[in-house]
């Protein structure tokens, strides 16, 4: 993949990559926390799921983010845009259709591009954990389930 190849990819992210499974997460998770107790400070684990965060993606914010931080421009910004954009939603049931609505903002569930987007999308969250000396980690699942250990 691209990014992996370039090291675009967050390299606190397990999944959708070789040797980071779900296990290595928590053993890196495990590890931290041993770490941190050896050196007698205080260890705090904390859970963010993000599980419903893929409907809140930012359309416009993606694409400046692949833009700006991962180099993308030129015909992949616009396919990326047409991917994105021109999507409508209705809920239908047996006996009735509602009014069709645009899709202003998430990203495809159930593709791994979805995922990835959504992870892109997100993987400034990671750097600022790290930032402020704490210990961050994230498993994404295939149901955009995002954890930052």
């Amino acid at each position: 993949m691209h990014l992996m190849k370039t090291d675009l990819f967050p390299d606190l992210q397990s999944a959708y990559r070789s040797n980071h499974s779900t296990e290595i997460a928590v053993l890196k998770v495990l590890s931290d926390i041993l770490l941190t107790l050896d050196s007698a400070k205080l260890a705090l684990l904390s859970l963010l799921d993000l599980s419903a965060g893929s409907d809140s993606v930012d359309h416009d914010t993606l694409l400046q983010r692949l833009q700006t931080f991962y180099g993308l421009g030129g015909n992949v910004i616009t396919w990326f845009a047409s991917y994105l954009t021109g999507r409508t939603q209705h809920v239908r049931t047996a006996a009735s259709q509602s009014v069709s609505l645009a899709v202003l903002f998430g990203v495809l569930q159930g593709l791994i591009l979805g995922t990835i987007l959504f992870l892109l999308y997100v993987a400034d969250l990671l750097q600022l954990v790290k930032q402020h000396g704490l210990y961050p980690h994230c498993y994404m699942q295939t149901t955009l389930g995002f954890t930052v250990f």
